[in-house]
């Protein structure tokens, strides 16, 4: 998907997505991102700028020509180069406030915790048909901010070991993470865990030490209601790992989502030419946290909340490798790449809302609103779905599909109806089919 149209005719809208009590300038010269401006007026076209080369493919080189051309900055590329570098921890505070912004307002620093995030993911040079590089993500919710990133080659793992601890620190981590060896040094560290589980790969036991089989455990798990156990890790005398005590918190999920992770596993298994395991089967249709954070402290249900965060960020992964090409590492300074990853996720959640502004005009019948009836690209949409927008609107969008506007005709709206231009006509069910999908 071209993105440079978006950037051009929608900037202020893409900028309208960023949180309303953000001051880009005042994080920008927090964050020391730009101490010599020279030719890039303000923090609006330094954002500009990395928007550009993280999201539409281009080279250094092009970005800077581009920026030339649109008149948003005068520089070359090797200048380019030093600023973007120097933007990571500024970059890393716009997704961290954008993402605190969906967490649903869990305040982390009223809990007596600094909270940590943890994930990794795959990325490949230009004709790699594996993994070449893998990218470590540490993300403060207390500060807001993605505080640590790591670019490591394919044997560099998922691991605790990468991320600085200390006292105090929550770290939520998905199932890549739940090994003994790993939750040993968090606890170390005098930080505390909470992560998710399989039913399988972790052996557990109650407080008569005796091992825990899960499976039979789900009995306990009646309706919606999240149901927890007090447990310990097993000992492994082997690597001289200790046994940990910790709550296990239990949760059904809805029909959909366990028919949904069910038919993914079957796929799985058929795949592998074998069958299912009947016990992962049964086991799909439930959600399991493990953490070391006593019952006084965090009930079962902020486990689970707090758990949500986290989803952010692993949702945010995913959609950025199918949508937006994350799995391409163009470079390997890990500096730049923190920029780089950074300001992809915080595309993804801009974009996100832009799409959602562009859907939510559909027929109303009223006459304070927009009536819909031509069917209009959809430029935040990489499947190319259809929005319904009014005759009146939607010509202007075809007359000036580049939009380079201070007022881009997505954001108008007529005055009154002698102003609105031609009427507004049906919808073919065609059309609205393709609104639909």
């Amino acid at each position: 998907m071209n993105f440079l149209p978006i950037l051009q005719s929608q900037w202020k809208l893409l900028l309208a997505m960023l949180p309303q009590d953000l001051d880009l300038e005042e994080t920008l010269r927090q964050s020391k991102a730009l101490l010599r401006r020279r030719n890039i007026r303000g923090a609006s076209e330094l954002l500009r700028l990395m928007l550009a080369y993280s999201l539409c493919g281009l080279s250094l080189r092009a970005t800077a020509a581009w920026a030339q051309a649109q008149g948003v900055a005068n520089l070359s590329d090797v200048a380019l180069l030093k600023r973007l570098r120097k933007t990571a921890s500024w970059a890393g505070q716009l997704l961290g406030a954008k993402l605190a912004e969906r967490a649903g307002g869990v305040a982390p620093q009223s809990m007596g915790y600094r909270l940590r995030l943890v994930d990794a993911t795959t990325a490949s040079v230009p004709g790699s048909k594996g993994t070449d590089y893998r990218v470590h993500l540490g993300f403060d919710l207390s500060s807001l901010q993605v505080d640590q990133i790591e670019v490591t080659d394919a044997k560099g793992g998922e691991s605790y070991s990468r991320l600085e601890m200390r006292k105090g620190d929550l770290i939520l981590a998905d199932r890549g993470y739940c090994h003994r060896r790993g939750l040993a040094s968090v606890r170390q560290a005098g930080a505390d865990f909470l992560v998710r589980i399989n039913w399988q790969n972790l052996p557990l036991q109650d407080l008569q030490q005796q091992k825990l089989d899960l499976i039979e455990l789900l009995e306990q798990v009646q309706g919606s209601e999240a149901v927890e156990f007090e447990v310990s890790t097993v000992e492994d005398a082997k690597r001289c790992i200790a046994s940990l005590p910790a709550r296990l918190v239990m949760l059904r999920k809805p029909d959909e989502a366990a028919e949904a992770e069910r038919q993914r596993i079957h796929r799985e298994a058929s795949r592998k030419g074998r069958k299912a395991d009947p016990r992962t089967l049964k086991a799909a249709g439930f959600f399991f946290l493990l953490t070391s954070v006593p019952q006084k402290d965090l009930s079962a249900q902020q486990v689970l909340d707090l758990y949500r965060l986290r989803w952010q960020i692993e949702m945010a992964f995913k959609r950025m490798k199918g949508l937006l090409r994350l799995g391409d590492l163009p470079m390997k300074d890990p500096r730049l790449a923190h920029a780089y990853l950074c300001t992809k996720l915080l595309a993804m959640l801009m974009l996100e809302d832009l799409t959602k502004d562009f859907l939510a005009f559909s027929p109303s019948g009223s006459a304070e609103l927009f009536q819909a009836s031509l069917p209009v690209e959809n430029p935040a949409d990489p499947s190319g779905c259809y929005v319904l927008r009014s005759a009146w609107d939607a010509e202007l969008f075809r007359l000036d599909p580049q939009g380079l506007r201070d007022d881009p005709p997505l954001l108008r709206r007529p005055q009154s109806a002698s102003q609105a231009g031609p009427p507004s006509c049906s919808c073919s069910s065609s059309a609205r089919r393709e609104v639909i999908s």
